[in-house]
């Protein structure tokens, strides 16, 4: 069920339908240099650690934007070897309604902070920060259970 907004055009003053859809967003996991994966601390709300990523922009490839972001975000050029899985609980972000598509990538060089990251490290399944953004929690227990077949 598509959910339908009617309201006043700002122009006209007629009433309008508007629809309201889920915004598309990316997450990347980064492997870095065989020491473990990126992980930004969000200097904006909602606060926590949380894995690359963002909202998709209009005219641009899912792929892209996973490129872009992590460039923003980390100051790195990742290469994206897979998507890993698509994220679409109605609740994974307390803003509004997001699917994500996950990918993994490499990268090499320093990562860096930057964007809307207030802080940045390299972090392995057994020393993950808390807490998580988001749903990160579960993306990270679903990467680590696939990577390592646990």
């Amino acid at each position: 069920m598509s959910v339908q907004i009617s309201e006043p055009c700002p122009h006209c003053g007629k009433n309008i339908v508007r629809y309201r859809n889920p915004f598309p967003t990316v997450d990347i996991i980064i492997e870095w240099e065989d020491h473990g994966i990126v992980l930004i601390k969000r200097k904006n709300p909602p606060y926590g650690w949380a894995i690359p990523g963002g909202f998709v922009d209009y005219g641009e490839s899912l792929e892209d934007a996973a490129v872009r972001e992590a460039k923003e975000e980390t100051g790195l050029d990742v290469t994206l070897k897979k998507q890993m899985h698509t994220y679409s609980k109605p609740d994974r972000d307390p803003r509004h309604h997001t699917i994500s598509a996950v990918y993994t990538a490499t990268a090499k060089g320093k990562p860096v902070a930057d964007d809307d990251a207030a802080d940045i490290g390299v972090f392995t399944k057994d020393n993950l920060p808390k807490p998580l953004a988001f749903d990160h929690a579960q993306i990270l227990d679903d990467y680590f259970s696939r990577r390592y077949g646990l």
